[in-house]
């Protein structure tokens, strides 16, 4: 389970950048290092690698960050490791 990719587009994250001051705090919590630092602000690198675990957001002192934990593509990989491939969904997504 070293790098998944999940389903593009479905992310919760939204990134408020002029809300940024740039202490760095999502680049260090994010398990999938989705952020980087860019002329002093986080940015996204890859929003369909989120997991949506919510460590960014909680974690976010200007609120900048915001998502919506255990939905998503978090709990389509989960599903799929109890049901199987063929009967995960992503919320009202079927997943194949």
């Amino acid at each position: 389970m070293d790098h998944f990719k999940y389903l593009s587009g479905v992310s919760t994250l939204a990134f408020d950048v002029d809300a940024c001051v740039g202490c760095g705090i999502c680049t260090l919590v994010c398990p999938h290092g989705i952020f980087a630092m860019s002329n002093k602000k986080a940015q996204v690198v890859e929003k369909d690698d989120c997991i949506e675990c919510g460590a960014c957001a909680t974690n976010c002192p200007t609120e900048a960050l915001r998502v919506s934990p255990g939905v998503g593509c978090a709990a389509y990989i989960i599903q799929t490791w109890i049901k199987g491939k063929k009967a995960a969904t992503c919320g009202d997504v079927s997943c194949c």
